[in-house]
């Protein structure tokens, strides 16, 4: 079979104006990045925004093995095979991280025949919205040293600030710095660090954000630092929201771009699910809803990450409901939890998918607690033996979970029109849709409620620091705000190590932060990095560009 790159390579892409001109868009609402790919503008939201809502399909995972098990391949496939049923769909992702493009991971344009593209473009630069966000980060940093190195009349306590620069790169070696070396003139000296963009609170404030306006006053409430008296200091006390919001005028406009069979795809936005919260932007998906009948979306990771801060973050500041869930699952995955090593996951081993089925269990039980019709999506790979699959299919049928294989990956959308049909029938089921916890309960009672009903832990223990964080925090107005936990993707528990169904653990939380724009508050779990590194062969090593300019080895 072809490579990624080479399939989409030699696909036939529409100008993106026929693309629009299927969703009734006109010429006159698209901003054009080249001739396949375009912004999408405030008029037309505007002149959507009465319209009747289709239905919410999200996409989410068991736990996976460190290269993903395919969910936006299922997301595009999905989305297609419901066009060739004809149904109206539009495909609401995430954009790629540079970082996993040159790491292990990956991009996030899908995969084999159920891609997105030009795939090129969005796993590279795409439209400049990673570069915005970073900018816009970064300015407000620079404008901090700056008011402290000019005499410093709010007082910031250097030892205090909050805020960190960014960077869309795997790069370990700035995770923690000392800044402000070389003398008077040079900046005041203090440490510092940088986290990759996706996990800033720029990038999940233009993911939440409803307009520009909106989008403004979030930036201004970013909490960046305290006084040396205590006092909570915020981006607009520097009068630097003004300016970053200028940088994101046109980030916040959505991206839209097509499947390989011609399907309309909104991608705008990447928050990570492991370190933030892992959801496209509230704008795409409300505008792709008017859009189609149906939108089908994704979150990152397992439903443990994604599925749970798409549901207690992202619907319920927009006031989303989603009509059915779409859990995807892999041998592979299922062997992995089982204890097996990536090495031999290519060989069959009922064994070990019989103890890593319950990891599938676990999910599954997991997306009933939120009322939502639930779908398992099985990803066949073709090194997957029959008695594995079907192993797997008389599994979620002890569990009464409805399933349908998935080969969307060698087949396109003709690969998912038995996932497509059972994704139909769910969503017109009733939807019971509620949150795991309330707004009134304590901070504690959230992270409580999300590790005991979601991870399966005993409860949870906190470090020293986390108690005085959350101390801080709990003096400012964050009664009603919701949690984000940042944890390892690998395990249902804050140990990477502990695969399957985890039993007898308890969650310990090291540090808790205020993402006051965003509206929530960040919990951080185990060893989870804000800013990975890469791994000993990373994937840039195989990335090239020809004479001609083009590109070969991304995927």
């Amino acid at each position: 079979m072809l490579t990624d790159i080479e399939i989409a390579q030699q696909a036939k892409i529409r100008p993106i104006r026929q693309i629009a001109e299927k969703l009734g868009i006109t010429e006159d609402e698209l901003e054009y990045y080249g001739k396949y790919k375009a912004k999408l503008t405030e008029e037309l939201i505007t002149r959507k925004a009465g319209e009747k809502n289709g239905k919410l399909i999200l996409v989410t995972a068991i736990n996976p093995t460190p290269a993903g098990e395919g969910k936006t391949t299922t997301s595009v496939g999905l989305g297609d095979a419901l066009s060739l049923l004809g149904k109206k769909t539009v495909i609401a992702l995430r954009e790629p991280s540079l970082g996993p493009v040159f790491g292990v991971k990956g991009g996030a344009a899908g995969g084999g025949y159920a891609q997105v593209i030009p795939m090129e473009d969005i796993n590279l630069h795409f439209t400049g919205d990673m570069h915005a966000i970073t900018a816009a980060n970064n300015l407000c940093c620079a404008m901090l040293d700056n008011h402290i190195q000019q005499g410093n009349s709010l007082k910031i306590d250097v030892k205090k600030v909050l805020i960190k620069r960014c960077l869309d790169m795997n790069d370990r070696e700035l995770r923690n710095i000392v800044a402000g070396l070389g003398g008077r003139v040079n900046g005041v000296p203090r440490e510092d660090g940088f986290i990759i963009t996706v996990a800033s609170e720029v990038m999940a404030i233009l993911c939440l954000a409803s307009d520009i306006d909106d989008l403004k006053e979030r930036l201004g409430n970013i909490l960046i630092a305290y006084t040396t008296d205590g006092q909570p200091v915020f981006a607009h006390d520097i009068k630097a929201n003004g300016a970053m919001a200028a940088l994101l005028k046109d980030a916040i406009k959505p991206n839209l771009v097509q499947t390989l069979e011609g399907t309309p795809a909104l991608m705008h936005g990447g928050p990570f699910a492991n370190i933030a919260h892992g959801c496209n932007s509230v704008r795409a998906t409300k505008l792709a809803l008017k859009l189609a009948d149906y939108c089908v979306t994704e979150a990152g990771f397992g439903s443990d990450l994604g599925a749970e801060k798409f549901f207690d973050i992202k619907c319920r500041k927009a006031g989303l409901k989603p009509s059915a869930v779409v859990i995807v699952a892999t041998v592979r995955a299922l062997k992995y939890n089982g204890g097996i090593p990536k090495a031999e996951l290519g060989n069959e081993n009922l064994d070990a998918l019989k103890k890593g089925i319950v990891n599938l269990g676990v999910h599954i039980t997991n997306m009933q607690k939120y009322g939502i019709p639930t779908v398992v999506a099985i990803n066949r790979f073709a090194a997957d033996s029959d008695a594995e699959l079907s192993y797997i299919e008389e599994y979620c049928t002890s569990l009464g979970a409805d399933f349908a294989m998935s080969e969307v990956f060698a087949k396109g959308g003709n690969g998912g029109t038995e996932l497509a049909e059972k994704v139909i029938a769910a969503a017109d089921k009733p939807s019971d849709f509620r949150f795991i916890y309330d707004d009134d309960l304590s901070i504690k009672e959230k992270i409580n409620a999300v590790a005991t009903k979601i991870y399966g832990a005993d409860g949870v223990t906190y470090t020293t620091q986390a108690i005085k964080a959350l101390a801080d925090i709990e003096k400012l107005d964050t009664a009603k705000l919701p949690v984000c936990i940042a944890k390892t993707q690998y395990s249902l528990s804050d140990d990477p190590s502990l695969l399957g169904k985890p039993e007898g653990f308890t969650v310990t939380v090291r540090d808790i932060r205020l993402s006051n724009g965003a509206g929530f508050v960040v919990v951080y779990t185990g060893d989870i990095m804000t800013m990975p590194g890469l791994p000993k062969v990373p994937a840039a090593e195989k990335i090239d560009v020809d004479s001609s300019g083009k590109i070969n080895g991304l995927f």
